[in-house]
């Protein structure tokens, strides 16, 4: 429990839950197109509530990835070159139709920067692990207290390089004693109000899942209280989903 793992695209829980707070605060407007934030081209029509929403119209991935570490030119200064013709990008209109988007929650976590003025990392511990108090949540975990997947001969798989413009959609690093916290202070006790449009709805349960190149992860609460997270190394994402709606499931059938 107090190993780092990776989280993949729970990260996005986290990006779409300080949009929702610095909204609140007065930092930026959700419906406001991007580029009142960032040097994006202009008329595109997307907003910071379609980026969170993943109905901007922008494909699943920044182009130009890698096979083996997809995410690893992704840098900044791809993003900002990529900014410029955002325009050009574009699968389809925003608004139209929800596709999922790495690249669009990278985007979003740009804008986040640029409202706040300060780094990724920085405005994610001030609006939502702070007042959560989560602490258990890193960008770049001492490699001590990473738990990775094994690999041949005794040692780790190499996971993706994801602290570059890629980190706000699922970059992050954290504890499972630190998901559950987020999961349950965010999706059952309600501390910082409704839920982010980062969050899923299947019937009464809300979730996130996340996925990288050797590890996965589902987290999902019910509405009547019922959670579960379920972390693996190694192994299909899917059956991790499955497992834990397994347990979900088989825990309402003993409750009644």
């Amino acid at each position: 429990m107090d190993r780092f793992v990776e989280i993949g695209s729970f990260t996005k829980v986290l990006t779409g839950t300080a949009m929702t707070r610095m909204a609140a605060a007065g930092l930026l407007e959700v419906d406001a197109p991007v580029e009142r934030l960032l040097p994006a081209a202009p008329g595109t029509g997307i907003t910071l509530r379609h980026l969170a929403e993943h109905t901007s119209g922008l494909p699943r991935l920044p182009p130009d990835t890698r096979f083996l570490d997809p995410y690893a030119p992704f840098d900044d200064a791809a993003l900002h070159r990529l900014l410029g013709r955002l325009d050009k990008v574009t699968l389809r209109p925003p608004g139209q139709r929800e596709e999922y988007s790495n690249l669009g929650y990278a985007v979003l976590g740009a804008a986040l920067v640029s409202a706040a003025g300060t780094a990724y990392e920085e405005l994610l511990a001030e609006h939502v692990l702070r007042p959560l108090e989560v602490e258990e949540v890193s960008v770049r975990p001492d490699p001590g207290r990473r738990l990775l997947a094994p690999g041949l001969f005794g040692g780790e798989r190499r996971p993706w390089t994801m602290d570059g413009a890629i980190l706000p959609a699922g970059g992050l690093w954290a504890t499972p004693r630190a998901v559950a916290d987020l999961l349950v202070r965010l999706a059952v006790e309600r501390r910082l109000g409704d839920l982010a449009p980062s969050w899923a709805t299947t019937g009464r349960m809300r979730w996130h899942n996340g996925a990288t190149r050797h590890a996965s992860l589902f987290a999902g609460a019910m509405e009547d209280g019922r959670w579960v997270v379920v972390h693996r190394l190694g192994g299909r994402s899917g059956r991790t989903d499955r497992m834990a709606v397994e347990l979900l499931r088989d825990s309402g059938s003993q409750a009644s």
